[in-house]
């Protein structure tokens, strides 16, 4: 093993870097950490593998060893701090998303708090852009873990370089799905980004998002923006690297110029809804009868016109366009004699304005002074909605651009219109964040000096309170000599507005002139560094002549020490008194002779030109114009004669060449602003397309969760169909049961009917002598015949049976019309069958109409026996009267009626059921 270990440290860095084995990667990345810390410069060899190869830090940062993947990571956050923005640019693209897909989420803290400090390094030495970009498409991951890690990254970054430095936009935009997310995780960490984005931003971030959350969201982010509205506004907790390289630049001048600045800067950055909005573009939605309406001669009209207006304009930024026409129209409409379209229009206006922020400028003269005029209404609603739309109107321009119409109306003759004006005028210069000029500040207190005269006592009162707002801006030093001439209560008036008074513009010269000597003592000391190198570079070029050829090839360094050389020689004039001598003139080759008088007259612009350059005070050019004084005085007062040919050698060459790199630099620079531009323009075309690849992908997630509703729509109508098809088939079989029960009942009526068809004619076999009665065809169904006899009279009488009893039986016991005459038979009740087994029916009563012929010797009461081969009552006599017999016939009759008519009707149902007519 140790034969092993002895082999992988010798192998090269970059081999160890990648090897297969684990414990060799780590102590790799363990290497790389140390020779990045110990190495003095960001161009040094060690960086130089890993910016030709980024993707060796991929590798790292995605390792599969947790522990190499900590030391991976931790190399990386050394070669970004000691690296520079060279390697922070080559492998962002390489490193980041690795880092937010394994380094955020992993289970060792050391690897989070490492991958968390290297997305803010790369930050710190490029911009917040790119980072922030490469972490939006992970809030999309599969994963519940990446995406609380990124949005606790992302928490982090705003945390510490706040929202001037990095876009909240894109993020806000994103926020409203992460909270739809189904882990709890990821909507806490979207609570904690919102709740961090609140101390930044306020409320101007809630039309972004607040909308799109559920009520119960807001009313939790309520209770978290609860706890920190009483903290003071935040800070920015780490700058970047070009932040940090401005603010180590203003100390030359004096710290407190540099914190002064600093805290002017934050005021006026502090964001808003319209700097998060996107535009609106509300002129195509303006309608095309908009300015016919507004030219009503009816006020309600114009009133509805500038409503519907009002609705359009009301978005927190809309899109620039032509609003000229519209702008006239609001100037005619403050002159309308109805205050209703007069305040409509006023905050028609006012929304307008606030929209469009400095583009609205070019539109101030249209609708300034008819508002100023317009504020001669006594009534607090009209004159409220005009000052707010003069305030919208002023915050779109600046103070110099309104001074004129506002001293204009301060001389009104009407006392309102003054008293609006001079009110206008103190609400400018609250909010005014520039320092007027002197001629302005002499015409503002002029007009306000003219309202102290005045016998109203609330203008009286507002001409002090504008001069006491000037008091404030300006200072009391400035402002004494205007108060001259006052009296003492005036004096005292104006000076209490001026305690109270509470301005954003503050006086620069002041600060300014108080710190001049600052910067004086300040250039000595880089003179001074910056002669002892160059000094030490000439001594031998002095010494050896062929070092003059190569001196010119550092002109700059050259160039520099002269002034200072001048600067510090002064009590030493002996270094300037060998001008005279031409030795060392003839050192510099024979080209250049003629070079060394012109350099003492072009050497000034040439130092003039060259300190911008090095970002030198002012006062080191006047260092430079008085070393030729200085010369001058030097040549009275010979000493150290051999320093003297070292100052006047350089400028001869050093002029020429310095013209040439001058020039050169120029172009040079030239180019890297056209580069810096095109960069610029690329960077901001990426973030557009990155956010409508957002948007795309959003919509995709929303017409795929439109296609999965109506596939299950589609699936829940086809079970619908399934089962209306089943019921469908039901319906259909018992359809087609109870048509064949009624082709059933249809034949057996049928037969019914033919049966009492043909029982309704006379029996052909019956006597001749046995003739029914008109009473019988009436009332009975059977004629029976006077005298049977044998079987085959026995067998027809038992088969002879009424329609009723016949289909009544076989309706009410289930039988069929092909079921045996013996079941039919033996159901007949007693009486019909005794009645047909005889020579007499048993109703051949005088009732039945029965009438026997002369030679006829049976009695008509007398049953006659049944005959041997129907029944076994041979010798049964059954004597009935006629009354009981032609009773229980009609009753017989009135039965079989009852049900007939009963099956016909039931029959008539079923038919209409069904859908057939008879």
């Amino acid at each position: 093993m140790a034969e092993q270990e002895e082999d992988f440290s010798s192998l090269p860095l970059t081999d160890r870097w990648v090897h297969k084995v684990w414990k060799v990667r780590k102590q790799a990345y363990e290497d790389g950490a140390k020779q990045f810390e110990k190495t003095p410069d960001e161009h040094d060899p060690a960086f130089r593998p890993f910016l030709q190869d980024p993707s060796l830090f991929k590798s790292a940062v995605a390792d599969s060893n947790v522990a190499a993947q900590q030391e991976g990571i931790a190399a990386l956050c050394a070669f970004l701090k000691f690296g520079g923005r060279e390697g922070c640019l080559r492998t962002r693209g390489q490193a980041i998303t690795p880092i937010l897909e394994k380094g955020l989420s992993s289970t060792r803290a050391a690897t989070k708090a490492s991958s968390l400090e290297a997305l803010l390094l790369f930050i710190e030495l490029d911009v917040p852009g790119p980072v922030i970009e490469d972490v939006l498409p992970i809030l999309s991951a599969k994963q519940p873990k990446v995406i609380a890690a990124a949005l606790a990254a992302l928490t982090q970054i705003f945390h510490n370089y706040g929202c001037k430095t990095a876009d909240p936009k894109p993020v806000l935009k994103a926020l409203p799905k992460v909270f739809g997310h189904a882990d709890k995780n990821v909507r806490a960490e979207a609570t904690n980004l919102t709740v961090e984005f609140y101390r930044w931003l306020r409320d101007a971030m809630k039309p972004m998002i607040w909308n799109e959350l559920k009520p119960a969201q807001q009313t939790d982010l309520e209770a978290q923006f609860e706890k920190i509205r009483s903290e003071p506004a935040p800070k920015q907790e780490r700058l970047l690297r070009s932040q940090q390289e401005a603010k180590a630049r203003a100390p030359v001048g004096g710290g407190d110029e540099y914190d002064e600045g600093e805290e002017e800067a934050e005021e006026p950055a502090e964001i808003d809804a319209f700097d998060l909005a996107e535009p609106q573009d509300v002129l195509k939605a303006v309608p095309a009868s908009f300015h016919d309406n507004i030219a009503s001669s009816k006020w309600k009209d114009r009133k509805e016109a500038l409503e519907g207006l009002f609705a359009l304009l009301n978005v927190p930024r809309i899109k620039d366009g032509d609003f000229n026409e519209i702008n006239r129209a609001f100037a005619k409409s403050m002159k309308d004699a109805n205050i209703a379209v007069v305040i409509q229009a006023a905050q028609c206006l006012e929304a307008l304005a606030k929209g469009l922020r400095k583009a609205y400028g070019k539109y101030r003269s249209v609708v300034m002074q008819p508002i100023l005029e317009r504020l001669k209404e006594k009534k607090a609603t009209v004159t409220d909605a005009l000052g707010a739309a003069l305030d919208a109107v002023f915050m779109s321009t600046s103070l110099s651009e309104c001074l004129e119409d506002i001293t204009a109306y301060m001389i009104h003759k009407n006392p309102q219109v003054k008293e609006g004006t001079a009110k206008f005028l103190i609400r400018c210069l609250r909010t005014t964040r520039d320092v007027p000029a002197k001629p302005e500040i002499n015409t503002m207190v002029e007009s306000a000096k003219k309202l102290l005269a005045e016998s109203t006592e609330t203008l009286r009162a507002s001409g002090a309170e504008i001069l006491g707002t000037i008091m404030k801006i300006i200072g009391e030093r400035g402002m004494n000599a205007h108060l001259e001439g006052l009296d003492d209560i005036r004096k005292n008036k104006i000076k209490e507005f001026f305690e109270t008074a509470e301005v954003k513009a503050k006086e620069r010269p002041k600060p300014i002139i108080g710190k001049t000597p600052a910067p004086a003592a300040g250039p000595p000391k880089r003179l001074m560094g910056g002669k002892k190198a160059p000094a030490g570079a000439k001594k031998p070029a002095a010494a050896a002549p062929p070092a003059a050829k190569e001196e010119p090839l550092a002109p700059q360094p050259t160039s520099r020490p002269a002034p200072a050389g001048g600067k510090l020689g002064m009590p030493k004039p002996s270094g300037l008194g060998g001008l005279k001598p031409p030795a060392k003139r003839a050192l510099a080759g024979p080209g250049t002779m003629a070079s060394p008088r012109r350099p003492p007259s072009a050497a000034p612009p040439v130092m003039d030109d060259e300190e911008p350059e090095y970002a030198a005070p002012p006062p080191q050019p006047k260092l430079g114009m008085g070393r030729g004084g200085l010369a001058g005085r030097s040549l009275a007062k010979p000493a150290a004669p051999a320093a003297a040919p070292v100052a006047p050698s350089s400028p001869g060459p050093s002029s020429g060449l310095m013209a040439l790199e001058r020039a050169e630099l120029e172009e040079l620079r030239a180019a890297n602003d056209r580069l810096t531009k095109l960069v610029e323009e690329s960077r901001h075309e990426r973030v557009k397309l990155m956010s409508e690849i957002q948007e795309l992908k959003n919509q995709n997630a929303g017409l795929i969760e439109d296609h999965t509703r109506d596939v299950l729509s589609i699936k829940a109508k086809e079970t619908q169909l399934v089962r209306a098809r089943s019921d469908a088939e039901a319906a259909e079989s018992t359809n087609e049961r109870l048509r064949r029960e009624l082709e059933r009942l249809k034949r057996a009526l049928g037969k019914a009917e033919a049966m009492g068809m043909h029982m309704q004619h006379d029996d052909p076999r019956s006597p001749a002598g046995s003739v029914p009665s008109p009473s019988q065809d009436d009332v009975g169904i059977f004629r029976d015949g006077s005298e049977r006899g044998g079987y085959g009279s026995g067998s027809n009488g038992r088969n002879r049976i009424s329609y009723a009893s016949t289909h009544s039986e076989e309706k009410e016991n289930g039988d069929d019309h092909r079921a045996p005459p013996y079941s039919r038979n033996k159901m007949m009740s007693p009486e019909l069958r005794y009645a047909n087994s005889g020579t007499s029916s048993g109703r051949g009563s005088p009732a039945r109409g029965f009438r026997r012929e002369a030679g006829d010797g049976e009695s008509v009461g007398v049953r006659p026996k049944y005959s041997s081969g129907a029944s076994n009552y041979a010798s049964l006599e059954r004597p009935t009267s006629s009354a009981p017999a032609a009773g229980q016939g009609v009753e017989s009759w009135k039965r079989a009626a009852e049900v007939t008519s009963q099956l016909k009707a039931r029959i008539e149902q079923m038919k209409a059921k069904q859908g057939l007519s008879r």
